[in-house]
């Protein structure tokens, strides 16, 4: 069997180490536009921080092609499948024939219309290693950074160049920052902290127009700045798989083995929709541990095996200035919620199951939280009560334990 594999990042790791769970024989080759060997991407900002360097950014080790018997094409760009002649077209001309192909092409940065761009002559996006070694090229102590979009990409950009610039300023259009994944309190305590970090904001207002370094805003304020970074979101990589003429949606539409509607070619990662298990919607969920699992499960099914079905959902941990914010699920149903100081919690329960929470500061057992959510373990099986407040296995029933945790006994 000849594997051909788009995309060189969780996915695709995954969809290696699945295949070779199954067929240790078969033909492997990734295809990748960047140089690099495969990193986790939410490590960029932390390489700008100095908390990190290029070698502990790696996602795998450096013997991870060879030991897997990969054959890597890197710098080269994907432009077509062929589903009739069964092969990937390159932008170079050349020709890759499969027997089955995953595409995990990830997602790219969403740029909306902004009159004057162009004019703007330091603009950077934030996504990816190459997109974090061009931005530190430009950093100087006094520049004034500009950065569109509150959400992720754009904080955790302010929160690893904070200390080798002189100013920051985040705009976004939603009242409050990280608005898809935090409530308005969650999103106040969080703010707040980044303002005590040396980060303005200015929220409700998107930019009118550009002029060299000079950003007029939509409530007329002008605002100078040496440095723009746009981080507004990111758009599913889906045009291989819909040009061929598969079906997609937002991202590509696959089934609970991550096939595409096209014979023989699965897709994962962030280019996908994928069943959200707290919702029962099909969502693009773009993050880390789902895109792995994606991949895996799509690398067994290519091979020829019974992959485990997929429990994905929206789960964030993320961190700013040594404030922890973790959030999984969907936040419906009744609330419980508790704050003390930064410390936030709210959990999401309805149907005698827990959908979602977002807990801020103290986040330590928040895996008991995720776990109920992932697994649908009824709420009156445990002392939810309990587990509110504090999450601990005590709260849950001894037959619980026993069946999760082997038998062990734990106190607390």
């Amino acid at each position: 069997m000849e594997y051909v594999i788009i995309g060189n990042s969780a996915a695709a790791v995954g969809a290696v180490e699945g295949i070779r769970q199954i067929d240790k024989e078969g033909k492997i080759t990734l295809i990748s536009n960047e140089t690099h060997h495969t990193y986790s991407r939410p490590l960029i900002s932390y390489l700008l921080q100095g908390k990190t360097d290029r070698q502990r950014m790696k996602y795998r080790p450096d013997s991870f092609y060879e030991d897997n018997v990969c054959i890597t094409l890197f710098g080269k760009n994907a432009t077509e499948i062929d589903r009739e002649g069964k092969a990937i077209v390159l932008e170079d001309g050349g020709r890759i024939p499969y027997g089955k192909l995953l595409v995990a092409a990830g997602s790219s940065p969403f740029i909306p219309p902004m009159p004057g761009i162009e004019t703007v002559p330091k603009r950077f996006s934030f996504m990816s290693l190459d997109d974090a070694e061009a931005l530190e090229k430009a950093l100087f102590p006094q520049a004034r950074v500009l950065i569109v979009g509150a959400g992720l990409i754009g904080l955790k950009c302010a929160e690893g160049i904070e200390d080798r610039v002189g100013k920051i300023t985040v705009i976004d259009l939603a009242p409050r920052i990280l608005s898809s994944i935090l409530d308005e309190e969650g999103a106040h305590i969080v703010q707040e902290h980044l303002e005590k970090c040396g980060i303005e904001f200015r929220l409700g207002v998107s930019v009118k127009t550009f002029a060299g370094v000079r950003a007029e805003l939509t409530n007329g304020e002008c605002l100078d700045f040496d440095i723009l970074v746009t981080a507004v979101g990111v758009r599913p990589n889906i045009s291989l798989v819909k040009d061929a003429g598969g079906k997609t949606d937002k991202g590509i539409v696959v089934d609970e083995f991550m096939q595409t509607s096209i014979p023989d070619v699965y897709a994962a990662g962030d280019c996908v929709m994928s069943r959200d298990i707290t919702s029962g919607m099909d969502r693009v969920l773009a993050l880390l541990p789902n895109a792995y699992a994606g991949g895996r499960i799509a690398g067994i099914a290519m091979a020829g095996g019974e992959p485990p079905k997929p429990k994905m959902m929206p789960m964030n941990a993320i961190g700013f200035f040594g404030l922890h914010i973790l959030t999984a699920g969907t936040y419906e149903g009744d609330v419980f919620e508790m704050r003390e100081g930064s410390n936030y919690k709210k959990l999401f329960y309805s149907g005698n199951v827990l959908n979602g929470f977002i807990m801020i500061g103290k986040v330590d057992k928040a895996g008991i939280y995720t776990s109920l959510i992932r697994e649908k373990t009824p709420l009156s099986d445990i002392d939810f009560e309990m587990v509110s407040r504090e999450p601990s296995l005590i709260a849950f029933a001894r037959s619980y334990r026993d069946e999760k945790l082997g038998g062990k006994s734990y106190e607390n």
